[in-house]
């Protein structure tokens, strides 16, 4: 038994003595150990200006319309002595483009509704509310005293319309035509017979039809020579 102990107490002696022999010391290379360095203020003053602002795009990120701008800006500050700071440049940049945006809305709206910008804003007034045609026969409408006020008024487009439903209202007096509301200026041209009288009638539906549905502006110059064709179509019905 004390042999065995004696035994075992000898390997554990000669294990310890074989790992303390293996171990092998790393060295250090005092030359590559880390410090600490300490930026001076120097190198933040060194990098700042323009070209180190990174938060406004310029050069190539930007477009050829706000290089453009910026360019025009510049140079108005160099020209008054401005200094003009990037962001202020930016806050001019979007005002430009909010400028051209309402620009371009307004000539969207003058070339396709052709009327002033403020009309979409604010309701269009009308002095004289315009027949319906559909409650009443034309025959039971006084339209001489309609086409009076409206004159009165200075409201040539609508005078002209009276002017037309004047022509109708002769023409259906006279039987040349059979008056419905729902029917065409083609289909009454169809219904005279006379040559001469259909040939001026439709002369004079082709010069209302653009002055009251195409919506063309009338001065009391223009209600002058529209009046006078309606005159002459006046004279030809018997």
């Amino acid at each position: 038994m004390i042999q065995r102990i004696a035994t075992i107490f000898l390997l554990i002696w000669t294990m310890t003595s074989m790992a303390q022999n293996d171990s092998i010391p790393i060295p250090v290379d005092e030359a590559s150990v880390l410090t600490d360095r300490q930026i001076g203020e120097e190198l933040s003053q060194k990098y700042t200006g323009d070209e180190f602002n990174y938060e406004v795009k310029t050069g190539e990120s930007s477009n050829l319309l706000a290089r453009f701008i910026r360019w025009v800006l510049n140079g108005l500050g160099e020209t008054f002595g401005l200094d003009i700071s990037p962001q202020t440049l930016l806050i001019l940049e979007y005002i430009i483009y909010g400028l051209m945006g309402l620009l371009a809305i307004y000539l969207l709206v003058r070339m396709f509704i052709n009327e002033k910008f403020n009309a979409i804003f604010s309701k269009k007034a009308k002095s004289i509310v315009d027949i319906d045609l559909s409650e009443h026969h034309i025959e039971a409408i006084d339209l001489d005293a309609l086409m009076d006020a409206a004159l009165k008024q200075k409201d040539y487009r609508l005078a002209v319309r009276y002017q037309f439903l004047r022509v109708l209202k002769l023409l259906s007096q006279k039987s040349i035509i059979e008056w419905h509301f729902d029917k065409t200026n083609l289909d009454y041209g169809r219904e005279i017979k006379e040559a001469r009288l259909q040939e001026e009638f439709k002369k004079a539906s082709y010069l209302y039809e653009n002055i009251w549905y195409g919506e063309q502006p009338i001065d009391e110059q223009g209600y002058a020579k529209t009046s006078s064709r309606f005159d002459t179509l006046n004279l030809l019905i018997p």
